[in-house]
């Protein structure tokens, strides 16, 4: 089953800026490497799906709610606590 969400490269920074992350603390917590996520982030290259995946359980797992692209655009935002 194909996932709904897709993390865009500029997402990510937000989302690790939001929650004063760094890209290898994310690395660390999504379970990749350092170099994944620096190569996502400047566009040098795209994710695997899987790959995309574990960084939006990580990130949601952080705090973050990933808003999907619509007329204003893709975002972030602090999820509301459980």
């Amino acid at each position: 089953m194909p996932h709904a969400k897709i993390l865009l490269p500029a997402q990510c920074r937000a989302a690790r800026g939001l929650i004063n992350w760094s890209q290898g603390e994310l690395a660390d917590r999504a379970g990749v490497s350092r170099s994944t996520v620096k190569d996502f982030e400047t566009e040098r290259h795209a994710l695997h799906h899987s790959t995309e995946r574990l960084l939006i359980d990580a990130i949601e797992a952080g705090g973050v709610s990933l808003v999907a692209a619509d007329e204003a655009g893709a975002g972030v935002r602090f999820r509301r606590p459980d």
